[in-house]
């Protein structure tokens, strides 16, 4: 046989999930699929393999499961399996799975483990070839990262405490008793805010997180539990509302979420009917000219998360495209964080708007030389807090993006703000943010905290 293992990662929200199987089976796994569901079909039908099991390590809270979406997609040939541990329940038909429960594919054997602690319910996988009775590998979840364990606060504060000593158990009696040659492949990379300070690589081992894993280290459960709560990220907007939807089951579509082109008459009249609009055009683009009202999220990877932030799940999206053959993908990342309903997109985009004699906002771009120079400008940092730790632009002021709405009653709308991030990308969707919230003297700064340093200028740090 050859064992056939795929990682599959979906960029933005830094999701990992896996196909395994067994070639001379022919038969095969997915765990923890994303909901636009093709690149399992298309690996699968590459590998000569058929899929036959569908599993999830939890009810996740980060992006929309895409589980029933795949079975629906395989007619009747696998089913879905779920964790019934910790008493949870769906509301979809499923396969329950238990500790110590195993599943065979041909000369491959996966074993569930239950590892609670992010969440009540949580299983993590160790794979085995054949009968042997050690581990070559687990599929972790977001129980254990790399660098980093899943955090136990996202049921709230109420189950926090509980949670997180089911952690402690879990990370010191199931991960660190595995031999040191077991491979962990996590459901995160880098980037997810589902535990503190992932690391970068996709998969570690066992000895090297004994060895370097700060919390994977720590053998007194309150230390444990005062660092883990301690460091966990602030928790996007949008995680309650995807376990909920998880939990219950997310529709199936069988394709793409279904829009349709529109006139720049029809375009309007929604966007002066208060619809939600969001442009996915560069921050350049959209800085020169865009819909008055627009959000900007440039149509980067990063764009499922800050949708999620951002935008009201309980309201239609109204697009606007740099190109109208980028649709398929922007639609990808919005499904990714659960958004399925759309008003429209403008065909043509803002070219048809401006040649239709339709009024554009603008958003004036400065650098960082003029940011440097200006003495009537407020710096506004919408980094995540760690970041504004480490170092920030002399005199300027902290609000985190994803609580920058929450921040606006105390910002003065008569002061003239110049937003920075990182590079510029989050900047940008923050001066939209602002100036579509009455903020009309607003500038975004393009490369951000990056061009600040490369070019030399003075750094302040909180004291």
């Amino acid at each position: 046989m050859t064992l056939r293992f795929e990682q599959i990662l979906a960029d933005g929200v830094a999701e990992c999930s896996y196909l395994l199987g067994d070639d001379s089976a022919h038969t095969c796994a997915v765990v923890d699929p994303r909901p636009d569901v093709e690149v399992y079909l298309e690996t699968a039908r590459r590998l000569g393999l058929a899929i036959t099991h569908v599993f999830e390590t939890h009810i996740h809270a980060d992006f929309l499961s895409g589980a029933r979406e795949l079975v629906d997609r395989l007619g009747g040939q696998a089913k879905l399996y779920v964790s019934t541990e910790g008493g949870a329940e769906y509301g979809f038909e499923h396969e329950p799975v238990r500790d110590g429960d195993e599943f065979t594919f041909g000369g491959m054997r996966m074993k569930a483990r239950y590892t609670p602690g992010h969440t009540p319910e949580h299983v993590s996988y160790l794979l085995f070839d054949g009968d042997t009775e050690t581990p070559w590998g687990v599929l972790s979840g977001d129980a254990f990262f790399v660098d980093s364990v899943g955090r136990p606060d996202l049921l709230g504060d109420d189950q926090s405490e509980e949670l997180a000593e089911k952690l402690f158990h879990t990370v010191r009696d199931v991960f660190m008793a595995l031999p040191d040659d077991v491979i962990i492949y996590p459901c995160h990379g880098a980037g997810s805010a589902c535990g503190p300070d992932i690391g970068d690589r996709m998969s570690s081992t066992i000895g090297y997180e004994r060895r370097f894993n700060s919390y994977a280290q720590i053998e007194e459960l309150e230390k444990f539990k005062k660092a883990i709560l301690g460091d966990a990220p602030p928790v996007p907007t949008h995680y309650p509302r995807m376990k909920r939807v998880n939990a219950k089951g997310p529709e199936v579509l069988r394709n793409l979420p279904r829009i349709e082109p529109m006139t720049v008459e029809r375009f309007a009249e929604a966007a002066e009917g208060g619809a939600q609009l969001l442009d996915v055009r560069d921050m350049m683009d959209f800085g020169a000219g865009h819909v008055p009202g627009s959000l900007n999220i440039g149509a980067r990877p990063e764009l499922s998360v800050w949708a999620g932030w951002l935008l009201d799940p309980e309201k239609p999206i109204y697009l606007v495209l740099h190109e109208d053959a980028e649709l398929p993908d922007v639609l990808r990342l919005l499904w990714r964080t659960g958004f399925t309903d759309f008003g429209g997109y403008l065909a043509g985009g803002m070219a048809a708007w401006r040649e239709a004699g339709r009024e554009f906002a603008q958003i004036p771009q400065i650098s960082v030389h003029e940011l440097h120079k200006a003495n009537d400008l407020q710096p506004l940092d919408v980094r995540k807090p760690d970041e504004w730790e480490g170092g920030h632009v002399p005199g300027a002021r902290h609000a985190f993006l994803g609580e920058l709405r929450e921040e606006m009653d105390n910002l003065d709308r008569s002061t003239p703000y110049a937003t920075y991030c990182a590079s510029g990308f989050r900047a940008s969707i923050a001066a939209s943010l602002l100036k579509k919230n009455g903020f009309e003297q607003v500038c975004n700064v393009p490369g951000s905290w990056k061009a600040w340093s490369a070019a030399g200028y003075d750094v302040e740090k909180p004291s």
